[in-house]
């Protein structure tokens, strides 16, 4: 036994070491914040950020496009007709959908 024990480093043959090493294990592998859950987490911010950048250009980019039609009529009338298929009562509307193969 006493040849085991001599073994294990002198450092870690203290009670106190020996007690924060497990505390270190418990929170790396099992807590709630383990090192795991810890990383997923981060990974999950960064693509957050990144869409929270994207959803930041096309918010600019439609209030930019708001404001273009709001001060011009013949471009919300061009919008309506393109986006929304809405025509003058004395015209009719094609609409080519593309074959899928």
């Amino acid at each position: 036994m006493k040849k085991l024990i001599s073994k294990i480093p002198l450092p870690l043959r203290n009670r106190y070491s020996i007690a924060v090493l497990a505390v270190v294990g418990w929170v790396l592998l099992f807590d709630q914040n383990d090192a795991w859950t810890t990383i997923k987490n981060r990974r999950e911010l960064g693509r957050m950020e990144e869409q929270k950048e994207w959803y930041g250009a096309e918010i600019q980019r439609t209030k930019e496009q708001l404001n273009e039609i709001s001060s011009n009529k013949e471009l919300l009338e061009k919008f309506a007709r393109e986006r929304y298929l809405m025509k003058r009562d004395n015209e009719d509307i094609f609409v080519l959908v593309p074959e899928r193969k």
